[in-house]
């Protein structure tokens, strides 16, 4: 009888598995070193995750006056909106640039984790708005400051100062389409504000739907035909006087704004002043005025929202340097708010 075969299976030693534990352990080491760099890599370059997608948005319009995308602008149809409660666009423009440092320096964030940190505690969306130059070194500088702090939302629109309604009313028509808002604030690069207040008066339950608010002056309305959009208020005659809001900051409900985007270009009168404007469009619209003082305050109180230098600037008066005075006060910048009265509505 053949003897039986026997089969024998080499034991591993515990120096084998010591060697396999230690690659293991030192592959696992690498990995989580390149993973570190690349994650402290993105970090240092600007990059999150969250953030893949830039904030700064050009915006184009058609001949209809609909949006069209153009690196990556306006939502195709069928594409949500971002939602929010307040969109606020600080209007800007090529030779304001030191008010847009002072801004970042003081009450406006400056980085994508801080804008979004912001939005979330206020339910408010920043962004700086400015329209095209021709001068070529102009654009330039624009996109550099687009590439390091991207925080604007750019129209198609031409940046200059005697065409500022026209740019206020593609503002309101490129917000829509960008954001589902309940409120679409306009705001000048030279105020100082306060967005937790700003938050908390959006925030306040209307009894209208179609509110325009404010704070409220009495201005000049033309009544002769004969009369230019361009001439000189102090040449006027045969005026009458409207309510409506000071052009620093103002803001108009999501309604409101609708209407205005179902608006061409050629339909309503433009005037040389843009709150002058919007206010006879207002009046037109016979929306509800909703008067607040705590807009145009001239000092910091524990209930103002933004403060200028109401009645001697349209804004602060030396805006670069008042900012970040301001800014150093913990009455402007820290105090808490303390509960006032109700509002003041002008219908």
């Amino acid at each position: 009888m053949p003897s039986s075969q026997k089969f024998f299976y080499a034991r591993p030693s515990s120096y084998s598995r010591r060697s396999t534990a230690l690659i293991l352990c030192l592959l696992i080491g690498i990995s989580g070193f390149i993973f570190g760099f690349v994650a402290i890599w993105r970090r240092g370059l600007g990059y999150e995750c969250e953030f893949g997608k830039p904030l700064s948005v050009y915006v184009k319009w058609d001949k209809h006056s609909r949006g069209s995308r153009d690196n990556g602008g306006v939502p195709e149809e069928g594409q949500k909106r971002h939602k929010v409660m307040g969109f606020v666009g600080i209007q800007t423009g090529f030779g304001t640039a030191g008010r847009r440092r002072a801004l970042r320096q003081t009450w406006f964030p400056s980085d994508h984790q801080s804008l979004k940190r912001l939005e979330e505690s206020t339910g408010l969306a920043f962004r700086f708005i400015i329209g095209r130059s021709g001068d070529k070194s102009k654009m330039a500088a624009l996109q550099k400051e687009i590439a390091e702090y991207d925080d604007f939302l750019l129209l198609d629109t031409e940046e200059e100062y005697s065409k500022l309604p026209y740019k206020t009313l593609a503002f309101f028509k490129a917000a829509y389409t960008l954001y589902d808002s309940e409120f679409y604030v306009k705001a000048d690069d030279d105020i100082y504000l306060r967005p937790d207040r700003l938050s908390l008066l959006l925030a306040k339950e209307r009894p209208y739907s179609q509110t325009y608010l404010g704070c409220m002056k009495k201005g000049p309305v033309f009544t002769d035909p004969k009369l230019k959009w361009y001439e000189p208020l102090s040449h006027l005659l045969g005026t009458e006087y409207f309510l409506h809001a000071y052009g620093p900051i103002y803001a108009l409900s999501a309604d409101v704004v609708s209407s205005l985007v179902a608006l061409r270009n050629n339909s309503f009168r433009m005037f040389s002043n843009e709150d002058v404007t919007i206010g006879s469009w207002m009046l037109a619209m016979n929306v509800y005025h909703e008067d607040n003082k705590k807009l145009c305050q001239a000092e910091c109180t524990p209930s103002s929202i933004a403060v200028w230098d109401i009645p001697k600037c349209s804004g602060l008066c030396d805006p670069e340097k008042k900012m970040v005075e301001l800014h150093r006060k913990d009455i402007c910048s820290k105090s808490s708010t303390i509960p006032s009265d109700e509002d003041e509505y002008v219908s």
